[in-house]
């Protein structure tokens, strides 16, 4: 029979997958004999079974009773006692943290009866008492019941008004009891009958709703954004409730053993006297910095030290701690590996390494190419010494602006019309996620490092400022004293320093891609986060079996690709260097009438494509340099059907001379094909129009002979596209490989050919092909729209919404490799093609090739290397590291 329970002293921080992480942190910190309050946890078994099957699952409800009994028995207290209740929280906990995405459900065992028992152990203390049972109605309504929040929050503003203060704190046990009457009949009204007062009743209803939490709107949005699987599910905790809001020697907080956002050593975190956890991690009152509790309670600050410092030296990681004092004694309600910025995570893997707790392949394994990617977004420019409207707490690093938005909708609708938002909110709560989303940055009133958004922010990269208190914040205005900021205005906000500026800033290259380029200033060499750049960057490059190149079609991208740390050029387009000026010579080509015509515009094209490549291999010297010859059909560099249409009418009607353009369309109408995707292109292009390969092989082989007489090394490797059927492979190459033995002569120049594996039958036929090949390179682009039979310009946008919101889609393939279909077809095409030839190179240029999850399959499958765009080469370099680490350390276990 399953086991869905268990208690804290049964497991152990390696059962995240049954106990999910908080459960499984919360076994640890036990086990490590840190004071944690007892309890057990209900496994994701459980919460999967629930969700397929429903509420009834055979055996649960027994073994929930069984170790309910034994935590009644730990605690010396019964579940809802009128005389001396024992109180529960409700928890979600996933294997993967997903802050504020489930619920909680604090206080159970509640009940007009045991609220007097509470006051009791209190000391006589009714306020704490009728304000721990207005919490639970507000939060069992909200989240077992789906009643509107705001109505509660309505009546809670309502008692303040009438009471005349301003914060919850100030009313007394009097007020609490009505405010309890009020929280009643809003609960009444919306779900037709009484708060239930049975406690195990209450138990029960809050497992499920936690339980079915995991499907809520938000969770699925943030699952999909952060990629965490739909079928994990979730465990619950069920939790002895200790109580912060006890009166001035209780309060709850959140710590972090490093700071979140830099990574630098220190105490950081939030304290709230008299609250519960909720208030803290909800914003819903700025918090103490962390600091004070030295100052209320040094008993309690000394232990929480000593615990952090044990927490991260078992843990080897920034650690992110709840806890509660309750009259003066402390207790640990949460920790695990804390969220943290790109910058953080370099800064913080890298002191962890000089200080002895992991070693650099570790380090390089705790970092990653996304939050690289965070850290070569551009900064604020304030050579121009704006001056800041307002200050708040730099929560999430980043340069951000955008109009103001108050509403997460409002964001949404910008972001879908291409706008730049700046969502502003006094606090964020989970249901603001799809315009956190949307937005470009978030700035709100109240709360800290340690408030939801500064956590989701966090997590997802996104700039944030929180607990801006200068800022009121109005339905659509905020004003920072006599300063209005309506919505639609653009403000812009540095999750790094806190401030917020009206307007746009400018902003200037980062940090970390001036030390890419090579242009770094020298005094910021050992500025922490670049010295940690290096060091891991270093090591991942010592590391690395797959090299990275680039995708580069000019002298300039080249020299930049080089710079980023490039090995060669895996992808220079040809069909760029026909645009601008020159596409009256390609117009020429097209319109000739005969042979003589044709090759007059040919032999014009070949001088500038020779200097064209030329300008390339001189910059990738001694490097690799793969030149696709022109893909496209030939109709793209014509105008277009109705353009040229309008403009011949246009001159019939006026009488004017329309002789060319009369051409022009005809030319245009004898080409017009109706999916040109599968049309004259690629390889049938070169079979079709005589010559045209030939120029651009002629013109590679003799930019190589140029550059080898200065003395240079050229590599040149000519990539034949849209290869389907070997005898395609077979006709280009014997042209090809007599022009370049005419050109190359006794100069020791050496031409590769190879070709895109884009076709499925390519793919399918890679052993033949192999054949006529020196080296193939997968077209992931192409190949993944051709195997899903996608038209990649239009479906995005149509139809992949839909796919992503059913879960078909995880992530769209053309942004991250389909290893099932798309990614089978690469195995395949690698152990076909390498069986006929061991030796073939193999590599991949399409846009996965600067994907990170995509780079860890072309390690796993075997390629020599992977081409992405100049920017995203660093990012290859630091994922080609991490894939060759963890596949070594998969070798070992």
């Amino acid at each position: 029979m399953a086991k869905y329970v268990y208690d804290f002293a049964e497991g152990n921080r390696d059962l995240k997958d049954l106990l999910g992480g908080k459960g499984a942190n919360l076994a640890e910190m036990t086990n490590l004999g840190l004071p944690v309050p007892a309890g057990f946890t209900i496994t994701t078994e459980a919460c999967r079974r629930f969700l397929t099957d429903g509420a009834q699952i055979g055996g649960l409800g027994d073994e929930i009773d069984r170790h309910l009994a034994g935590l009644e028995a730990a605690m010396g207290r019964r579940l809802g006692d009128p005389a001396d209740p024992l109180l529960v929280s409700v928890r979600s906990g996933a294997k993967f943290s997903m802050p504020g995405m489930m619920e909680t459900v604090l206080n159970v065992g509640l009940n007009d009866d045991s609220v007097a028992g509470l006051s009791r152990q209190a000391g006589g203390n009714d306020r704490f008492a009728w304000d721990s049972y207005r919490r639970l109605i507000q939060m069992f309504g909200k989240t077992v019941c789906d009643v509107p929040g705001d109505e509660f929050e309505d009546a809670l503003h309502n008692a303040k008004v009438a009471k005349g203060v301003e914060d919850d704190v100030q009313l007394d046990a009097d007020d609490l009891k009505s405010l309890v009457s009020a929280y009643k009949k809003v609960f009444v009204k919306h779900v037709g009958h009484d708060f239930p007062q049975d406690p195990r009743r209450q138990l029960d209803l809050a497992i499920e709703a936690v339980f079915r939490s995991w499907n809520a709107d938000r969770a699925v949005l943030y699952r999909r954004q952060e990629r965490i699987p739909a079928d994990l599910g979730t465990a619950v905790n069920v939790v002895a409730m200790v109580f912060g809001n006890l009166g001035p020697d209780s309060g709850t907080g959140v710590a972090f053993t490093r700071d979140p956002s830099t990574g630098d050593s220190g105490i950081y975190g939030d304290y709230l006297q008299n609250a519960q956890g909720e208030d803290v991690v909800a914003g819903i009152r700025n918090t103490l910095p962390l600091a004070d509790l030295e100052k209320i309670d040094k008993k309690s600050y000394d232990e929480l030290l000593q615990i952090m410092a044990t927490l991260e030296g078992h843990y080897r990681d920034l650690c992110d701690i709840e806890f509660t004092i309750e009259r003066g004694k402390l207790w640990m309600l949460q920790t695990r590996v804390g969220k943290r910025t790109a910058a953080a995570a370099f800064t913080i893997a890298a002191q962890l390494v000089d200080e002895g707790m992991i070693d650099l392949d570790e380090a390089v394994t705790r970092v990653s190419g996304a939050q690289l990617a965070q850290l070569m977004f551009p900064r604020f420019d304030l050579a121009g010494h704006p001056s800041p409207l307002t200050r708040g707490v730099g929560a999430s690093p980043g340069a951000a602006y955008g109009s103001v938005v108050f509403t997460s909708a409002r964001a949404v609708e910008l972001a879908a019309s291409g706008e730049k938002a700046i969502l502003v909110r006094r606090e964020t709560n989970p249901d603001d996620l799809p315009g956190m989303i949307a937005a470009q940055g978030i700035l709100t009133s109240r709360g800290g490092k340690t408030s939801h958004a500064a956590v989701v922010a966090r997590g997802m990269g996104k700039t944030c400022v929180c607990g801006a208190d200068q800022v009121e914040v109005g339905r659509d205005r905020f004003t920072v004293g006599g300063q209005v900021v309506r919505e639609g205005d653009v403000i812009s906000i540095d999750g790094t320093t806190g401030r917020v500026y009206l307007g746009e800033v400018p902003v200037r290259p980062s940090e970390v891609v001036q030390y890419f380029e090579g242009d770094l200033d020298p005094a910021l060499a050992n500025e922490p986060l670049v010295a940690a750049v290096h060091q891991l960057m270093t090591h991942a490059d010592s590391r690395a079996r797959l090299r990275v190149r680039a995708n580069a079609d000019t002298g300039t991208d080249a020299a930049r690709a080089r710079r980023f740390g490039a090995h060669g050029i895996g992808l220079c387009r040809t069909e760029h260097m026909f645009l601008g000026d020159r596409r009256e010579l390609v117009e020429r080509l097209i319109l000739a009438h005969d042979k003589t015509g044709r090759d007059g515009a040919l032999a014009a094209l070949q001088p500038l494509q020779r200097a064209d490549f030329l300008d390339i291999f001189r910059e990738m010297n001694g490097q690799p340099v793969t030149v696709r010859l022109i893909d496209p059909p030939l109709h793209e560099f014509l105008p277009s059907l109705e353009e040229l249409a309008v403009q011949v009418a246009v001159a019939k009607e006026r009488g004017e001379e329309a002789e060319r353009d009369e051409r022009m369309l005809a030319a245009v109408r004898r080409m017009h094909e109706q999916n040109p995707m599968l049309g004259l292109r690629g390889v049938r292009l070169g079979l079709v129009i005589p010559g045209l390969f030939a120029m651009q092989v002629r013109a590679i082989a003799e930019a190589a002979v140029a550059l080898a007489a200065e003395g240079g090394r050229p590599r040149p490797e000519i990539m034949v596209p849209l290869v389907g059927a070997v005898q395609e492979l077979e006709t280009v190459r014997a042209e090809a490989e007599k022009i370049i033995a005419e050109v190359v002569g006794d100069t020791g120049v050496e031409v590769l050919i190879g070709t895109m594996i884009e076709v499925p039958r390519a793919a399918l036929t890679a052993g033949q092909i192999a054949e006529a090949a020196e080296f193939f390179s997968f077209g992931t682009n192409d190949l993944t729209q051709m195997a899903w039979g996608f038209s990649r310009d239009d479906v995005e946008g149509a139809f992949f919404w839909r796919y992503l919101e059913l879960g078909i889609f995880g992530i769209s393939p053309f942004e991250s490799l389909d290893r099932d279909g798309v990614g089978r077809l690469v195995r395949i095409a690698t152990d076909e093609g390498r069986a006929t030839r061991p030796g073939l190179k193999l590599g991949v240029c399409g846009e996965h090739g600067g994907d990170p999850e995509s780079v860890h399959f072309f390690h796993e499958v075997g390629l020599d290397y992977v081409s992405c765009s100049p920017f995203r080469v660093p990012i290859a370099r630091l994922e080609a590291g991490r894939a060759a680490v963890e596949s070594a350390g998969s070798d070992h276990r």
